[in-house]
Order: C-alpha cells, then structure tokens, then sequence
C-alpha cells in the first residue's frame, strides 16, 4: 500500500488506517482484534487510531500487536472523562493523566499522536486543553499534539501552531470540511485523517443497524437517500461498489493522507485495503458526487458531528 508524508509531522502513512471504536464498543473478542490488526499490518495498513473513550481497545492493541509496535503510527485521542483518569473534563490534570494511562495500557513509550477528542471551540479556545498536550510532547510522552473533530473548532485548529494532525469527518454525504477544514490545514502542512470515510455504510438502509446505532446512522441515511446517486452514474456497475466508491471520494480530497475504517471483518478489511489500493476516485465522479451534495445541501444541510 502507498505511505504519503503526514503533513508537517515527518511520518510517513498508509492511505488507509484502522479506527479502533469496534474494538471498545463492540467489545470484540481477543481472536478476532489479534486476526484483523496483524492482517491489517501484514497488508502495509500502518495507521492505528484508538481512544480513551474506547474501553478496552488500548488495552487489546497492546495485546494484538504491541510486539510490532514499530510497524504502526499509533494515535489516540483523550480529554473526555473516563474511569481511569481523575481530573474533570478538558482540565490539564485530566489530559495528563489520561496520557500516562494510555502509556500503561498500550504498553509503549511513545504515542506517536494524541488528539484532543472532540472538544468545542470555547474550550479549544481556553487553551488549556491543547496546552497539557503540549506539555505532554515536551516531556517526550507523545510525538506530536492535535485535535479530532469537526467544523468550526476542526477549522480553528488546524490553524494553530501547535495542532500537528486533524482528525476530521470527510465522506459522500458530509462534505462541510472539505471546503471548511482540509484548505486550512493544506494551508498549514497539517497531517489530516479522515473519518467516517464510508459514511456509515449509509446505503445499507436502517435495518442493517437496527441493533446498533440506527439513532446514529439515521442522518447519513437520509442524506444518502437525497444525493439521488447511483454507482452507474459514477461509472461503477453494482450496489455492492458503494463502499469503494465512498472510500476512493474521500481519498481524492487534497488534503487527506489517511482514512480510518474500523471494522472486525477480515473479509471488509481486504476489500477496503483493495479499494485503497485502486487510488482516488476518477476526477468526473468526484464531481458528480460534490455537484449532488451541493444540490441536495441546499436545502440545509449542516456539518455532522
């Protein structure tokens, strides 16, 4: 798989990366987190991005892969309140704390980036957040300080001189930070990973999720219902070539280095390494998918979060 330079950072990245959630939300079994990180490195797939928030993940990654630690950009994100770290919410003491605990249970020395996790822009603004992560990378605990999340406080970030990396949401039916977010952080050589590539796998319909998070995926779904898209209409011939089709759009956006997927399935784990592997949506279908998103945004359609 193609590695690209990540932004100003000095790391070199995998186009596709592994997003972690699964592994915490799901609780997934120890069998299956060893089977998909190892097919995954084994692949050239060298991105990891993890969270606090995500109990238990740090914990299986250590166990999985921690032996091949210096086969993988590790990254996490913390700031939130979580069990095994005191302090209140985007206070230093909490960031702190949360980054040693992190060391422990990732059993590493080194983060190679950590992220604040989602904060909004008043408390971006406050800078004490950002600040413990500062520190936190002075003190050789974390490589490089950045932020995860979306829109405004996505875009004011990615302007600072101490945010490295943005981790933000880019994919057919939430385009906002395309033309919000990506052009500042081209603009300031800041690494960009790129979530929720696939949408939610949103052209699956409500049913596939009615056992997980339909309350989630009910915005993507009607948003991919109003592009009015087919994958004919983009050159492609089956339903079943929406998830390359939407992994493919995201990685043609300037701007984006990697896209993280998460996902327990050995089988959708090679697909998506295959898809990646094809490059960047061809150049008429990128536009036809951003002409329909700006049609059907006409109506209002907001950033998601």
């Amino acid at each position: 798989m193609d590695n690209v330079a990540f932004g100003k950072t000095g790391l070199q990245v995998s186009r596709l990366g592994f997003g972690a959630a699964p592994i915490g939300y799901l609780k997934t079994d120890r069998e299956r987190v060893g089977k998909i990180l190892n097919l995954l490195l084994d692949e050239g797939v060298n991105v990891i991005d993890t969270a606090a928030s995500y109990e238990g993940s740090e914990e299986e990654i250590a166990r999985a892969v921690g032996h091949r630690r210096d086969e993988f950009v590790l990254i996490s994100k913390c700031g939130g309140k979580v069990p095994q770290a005191q302090g209140e919410a985007w206070s230093a003491e909490l960031i702190r704390n949360t980054v040693d605990a992190a060391l422990r249970r990732l059993q590493t020395d080194r983060i190679d980036v950590m992220l604040l996790h989602s904060c909004d822009l008043t408390t971006l603004k406050k800078g004490e957040a950002l600040g413990a992560l500062v520190e936190a990378r002075e003190a050789g605990k974390i490589g490089f300080a950045g932020y995860s999340g979306d829109n405004e406080a996505a875009a004011w970030a990615a302007g600072h001189k101490d945010v490295a990396v943005i981790e933000t949401s880019v994919n057919l039916v939430d385009q906002i930070n395309i033309d919000l977010v990506l052009p500042e952080a081209r603009k300031h050589n800041v690494g960009v990973l790129a979530k929720r590539p696939i949408a939610n796998s949103a052209w699956r319909g409500l049913e596939a999720f009615s056992s997980f998070y339909p309350h989630y995926v009910k915005p993507y779904w009607e948003r991919f219902q109003g592009l009015r898209l087919t994958p004919h209409d983009l050159g492609f011939q089956s339903e079943q070539d929406w998830a390359e089709i939407a992994l493919r759009f995201t990685l043609a956006q300037p701007g984006v280095h990697t896209a993280i997927i998460g996902t327990t399935n050995p089988d959708n784990a090679r697909a998506n390494i295959a898809a990646a592997n094809k490059g960047p949506l061809p150049a008429e279908a990128v536009k036809t998918i951003r002409d329909a998103f700006k049609h059907a945004a006409a109506e209002g359609w907001p950033g998601l979060t």
